[in-house]
């Protein structure tokens, strides 16, 4: 009996284990890209030690609802290289490619270190195959290679806007001011010569508007040998069509400056940035910062709105995505002495409300959702095949489950109903069981003892018998 009670119990115990404990969670980590793509929220990479770096792509399904202390994280095809401090931006001719742009790659040589490796500035990921390609690229710009620190953009026809960075594996660290454009359509590369003096750019972000500007928010600026903290109120707008560059000076709230932060753009004109850092000698944060921050582009005017709920921590190399009304931020630095989180938090950006459940939206699309992108129709069967993997899974751990507790359950049965016997010569267990249901004789005279207790009388000599 205890065998059978300890089989139940490792029946159960690995029950809960497999469908509640044992779930795939990526390692905490910073410095990765991400991108939107339909109802996936996807991530590439990141550096998850000083010495290590990820080749991993993980998403959220933003198709159901979840708390933010049990996201669902889903683990893709892994990338061919491990990478940070790149860019990536998904294509808007197919809704379904993403390109991942400059950054550091590495190939790793153990379970804990990597080498600095380059062999491209562009890689393609099919998400709907996933699969990776490297694809060729015409008229690329050579001083481009090794180039991080840097945000893209990508517009509705396809091109590609990587503006300055910084060089990587270089015995001097140069800084750019170079606008680099690829074309997805024909992958061809062009780097335009600048009409106007232009200080160097990295670390920044850049939000593409929808009449074709794009707006690069605090960062580090200088020159090509020497960079500093940008003023957030002196705001850098290149205009996409004409391939020219303006200045805005943003009035309104101050707002410290940083780099490290994140930005997201909604449908109604407004940058909402939070988060980033400032930074020590060796390039590590330092001071980190928790504000959220709106620039309204068609005013140019900075507000700090008031929040409510649990804030999120301070956050600096993170990643900030926008789905429908939720500010989705991942992964970064909580401090100088926490480099590396995997935590997510959202922000509901009607109300300004930190959530701590992410609720598909039923309703209207509200004023501030941005348009949605991808196909729908690929979201929705693979949300289909999910479902019935899980089905699958679920109702045969129920089946198992309970043909284990029906046989359990036998053997209980059995070992409470059955009666002991001990066999004699000529005694067969069939004659036992007909014993059991024989009418007891007593003899004249003889007084039944106190205890009587019935035995098999087949082969036993009678009392008196030689």
């Amino acid at each position: 009996m205890k065998l059978l009670y300890s089989i139940l119990f490792f029946v159960i115990f690995s029950s809960v284990y497999y469908f509640v404990i044992c779930q795939d969670v990526p390692s905490p980590r910073r410095q990765h890209t991400s991108t939107l793509v339909g109802t996936r929220l996807y991530f590439f990479g990141g550096a998850t030690s000083s010495t290590r770096k990820s080749n991993e792509v993980w998403y959220h399904d933003l198709s159901s609802s979840f708390n933010i202390s049990t996201p669902p994280w889903h683990s893709d095809v892994v990338m061919p290289v491990a990478y940070n401090f790149g860019t990536s931006c998904l294509s808007p001719i197919d809704n379904s490619t993403v390109f991942l742009i400059g950054g550091r790659t590495f190939i790793p040589i153990s379970a804990t270190t990597d080498y600095y490796s380059y062999i491209s500035s562009v890689y393609k990921f099919n998400s709907k195959t996933s699969q990776w390609t490297t694809p060729t690229i015409n008229n690329f710009n050579s001083s481009f290679a090794t180039r991080n620190e840097i945000q893209a953009v990508i517009d509705n026809n396809g091109k590609i806007f990587i503006f300055g960075g910084t060089n990587y594996d270089n015995l001097t660290t140069l800084f750019y001011n170079d606008m680099n454009i690829l074309d997805t359509t024909n992958m061809t590369w062009s780097t335009p010569i600048q009409s106007q003096s232009v200080l160097t750019y990295l670390d920044y972000t850049a939000t593409l508007l929808p009449n074709g500007l794009i707006v690069y928010v605090g960062g580090r600026s200088g020159s090509s040998s020497n960079v500093n903290l940008i003023d957030m109120a002196q705001i850098q707008i290149f205009d996409t069509k004409s391939y020219t560059w303006s200045a805005k000076s943003a009035s309104g709230s101050t707002i410290a400056s940083r780099t490290g932060h994140s930005a997201v753009l909604t449908q109604d004109g407004n940058i909402i940035i939070y988060g980033g850092s400032l930074q020590d000698s060796s390039g590590n944060p330092a001071t980190l910062f928790s504000d959220i921050a709106v620039l309204n582009t068609n005013s140019w005017v900075w507000s700090v709105p008031s929040v409510s709920g649990t804030s999120a921590p301070p956050l600096t190399r993170h990643s900030a995505a926008l789905y429908k009304n939720y500010m989705i931020l991942a992964f970064g630095a909580t401090s100088a002495s926490n480099l590396y989180t995997n935590d997510i938090y959202i922000l509901n950006i009607q109300n300004y409300t930190w959530v701590a459940k992410f609720n598909v939206p039923t309703t209207t699309i509200p004023p501030k959702q941005p348009p949605s992108t991808g196909n729908s129709s690929t979201d929705q069967a693979n949300n289909n095949f999910t479902y019935l993997y899980i089905g699958i899974g679920i109702g045969a751990g129920v089946v198992i489950l309970t043909a284990v507790l029906l046989i359990i359950g036998f053997f209980i049965y059995k070992n409470r109903h059955g009666e002991e016997f001990i066999m004699t010569s000529g005694t067969s267990r069939n004659d036992h069981i007909r014993e059991t249901h024989m009418s007891t004789v007593y003899t004249t005279g003889i007084p039944p003892p106190e205890t009587y207790v019935q035995t098999p009388l087949y082969g036993v000599p009678a009392p008196g018998s030689n």
